[in-house]
């Protein structure tokens, strides 16, 4: 904002005394000029005095000045009495401070009002050398509510032949007077003839309290779209000015266009065919206008976008944009041109190819497009050359199967194109086992066999065995130019299974050894039958208890002493005794005769026993 100069300020307190004396004789009187106060406030009024007999023996009275001129005395003081002027404004509001012995008395007036904005006068009478009076102005103020804008809410036109209206200030019930000046960025706005009329109101209120309003009308330009519009408003105060500052408000400008400017909003960069492509319209104007789009395919739209779904090549061409202007129905055409990229189908050459193993391959691929291309062949996934033409020598069987080119636009993202070729590679069949040709099974295990055969055209292939006998043929499936056969065959001893193939070029066989591997003799283990079984617990059990009783009859015998050995030296010669009559028979192996010997180890004839 502008800086401003808010006036010099008057010190608070600062007194500016005028020297009045009177034409009577040597009394003098000292007051301000004046006293400034906020209405409501309390207003203090001093009168300063002095006499040549001293201050005793004076008449002080207090007056004020009305509109017409007259005096009319407020309040009168003399030694011990004072009294206030009764039915006047001021009667219930003022006193007077001090008794006049100190040469200062003071006139206090209490809320103040605005009808209290008068001159007062205090005149001070000598009863011996004269009379002397003087003056103060009372100043009220009162400081005004927050200022108001309003902007016009319609756009102007730069075509309009007298002023516009921009907007209004109001600021309310302010005194004094306040001014309100307006800004234009940082610049004040002053009235110029035909160019810029500022128009001020004020309105006096019911309670004395000024609103002031401005009106501000201009001719507007192209420039003034961006300038931003307030108002400051200066207002007084006790001891100097104060101001305020409205928001900033602008105002819609229409202007004309000069020229416009046509682009393609998307897709950024090259357009292939497919694409959704916005083509956007605009002008340096502002005034009300109406836009058209129109292009190839009787492509159009009344607005200033144009939206093309799903374009081809056909929809490449210029596209044009017209802006008419509303208030004066001039037009303003622009163009622009759009190139929708393609990429046609791939062409393959030959689409199918055989060739015979050893041989070369050879085969083109090309698609036709408004840009330049790149190719590349593919084989399972895997690159296999990078130009448009693919040329391989010593072809193998290895080689056959579907070729992919891929053709793609070098400068557009996205746009390709691919196809396929068959290739088959001529020879006699070729036979590779899925598996080892030697087999060792088990008797009676049926047992799976498989082999791959190579080969173009595609041989026949049969099962055998060594004795001539013909396998049946499980499955079998072609899948670039291979043969996958299979058979089941069930181990009945040592044999050979034979794979044979064949076709116009040749044949191949593959032999797979069978051997049956044979089970060993095993020893049946014996068996025991349960009755058995329970005849050998039974014997045990006698012969646990035959032991048991020997071992009592051991121990009884050994008790009795009847065991040799037991009572120590015996005389083996004491007549017989019952033992005398325990022999053992011994016999030889070789005769029949029998020996008995005592206990005492006589021998005894066996018929002495």
């Amino acid at each position: 904002m502008a800086a401003r100069d808010t006036g010099s300020l008057l010190v608070v307190g600062l007194l500016l005394f005028i020297h009045t004396w009177g034409a009577w004789g040597a009394v003098e009187v000292n007051m301000e000029d004046r006293v400034e106060v906020e209405l409501g406030d309390t207003a203090q009024i001093t009168c300063m005095f002095t006499t040549e007999d001293g201050i005793g023996g004076t008449i002080i009275q207090w007056y004020y000045v009305k509109y017409t001129g007259e005096k009319q005395r407020i309040y009168y003081l003399e030694s011990g009495m004072s009294y206030a002027e009764k039915g006047t404004p001021l009667s219930d509001r003022i006193s007077v401070n001090g008794t006049g012995a100190t040469g200062v008395v003071v006139l206090t007036i209490e809320d103040v009002q605005l009808k209290d904005e008068l001159e007062f006068i205090c005149i001070v009478k000598s009863l011996t050398v004269g009379t002397a009076e003087g003056r103060t102005k009372l100043r009220v103020f009162h400081t005004p509510e927050m200022p108001r804008i309003e902007g016009v809410q319609k756009g102007i036109s730069v075509r309009e032949d007298g002023l516009s209206k921009i907007g209004t200030c109001e600021v309310n019930n302010g005194y004094p007077q306040p001014s309100i000046t307006w800004y234009k960025g940082n610049m004040p706005i002053r009235s110029v003839r035909g160019v810029i009329n500022v128009v001020p109101s004020i309105t006096t209120e019911s309670t004395g309290l000024y609103s002031v309003k401005s009106e501000l009308s201009m001719k507007v330009v192209k420039e003034d779209e961006d300038e931003l519009f307030y108002c400051e408003i200066k207002y007084s105060i006790p001891g100097g000015t104060n101001m305020m500052e409205t928001p900033t408000i602008n105002v819609t400008v229409f202007y004309p266009h000069t020229a416009l400017e046509m682009w393609i909003e998307s897709p950024k960069g090259h357009i292939k065919e497919g694409d959704t492509v916005t083509i956007q319209c605009s002008g340096d104007g502002s005034s009300p206008s109406t836009f058209t789009i129109s292009g190839p395919k009787n492509s159009s739209s009344d607005s200033d976008v144009l939206v093309v779904e799903n374009v081809t090549r056909l929809n490449t061409g210029d596209y044009v944009c017209i802006a008419l202007d509303m208030e004066s129905f001039n037009d303003i055409i622009v163009n622009t041109s759009v190139v929708v990229n393609f990429l046609e189908d791939v062409v393959i050459k030959p689409a199918e190819i055989i060739v015979p193993k050893g041989g070369e391959l050879q085969a083109t691929c090309n698609a036709l497009s408004s840009l330049p291309t790149k190719a590349a062949w593919l084989k399972n996934g895997q690159e296999v050359s990078k130009n448009h033409t693919l040329d391989v020598k010593d072809v193998t069987f290895d080689m056959a199967g579907t070729y992919e080119c891929v053709v793609t636009a070098q400068e557009v993202e996205g746009l390709e194109s691919s196809g396929a070729m068959r290739v088959h590679v001529e020879g006699g069949p070729k036979i590779q086992t899925l598996n080892s040709t030697e087999v060792e099974e088990s008797m009676d295990t049926m047992v799976p066999l498989s082999c791959h055969v190579r080969g173009y055209p595609h041989p026949n292939v049969s099962w055998s065995t060594s004795e001539g006998k013909i396998v049946p043929t499980t499955s079998e499936k072609e899948t670039n130019d291979v043969v996958i056969s299979s058979a089941i065959v069930k181990v009945t001893g040592d044999f050979i299974v034979y794979c044979n193939a064949t076709n116009t070029f040749g044949d191949d066989s593959v032999a797979f050894n069978i051997k049956a591997i044979k089970p060993e003799t095993a020893i049946p283990p014996k068996k025991v039958k349960k009755e058995s079984r329970g005849v050998i617990i039974a014997v045990i059990i006698v012969c646990i208890l035959l032991l048991a009783i020997l071992g009592s009859v051991l121990y009884f015998l050994y008790k009795k002493g009847k065991i040799c050995g037991r009572s120590g030296k015996q005389d083996l010669n004491k007549g017989k005794s019952g033992k005398d009559n325990i022999v053992v028979e011994m016999k030889s192996d070789n005769t029949e005769e029998a020996v008995l010997l005592g206990v005492n180890g006589e021998k005894q004839a066996p018929n002495d026993q």
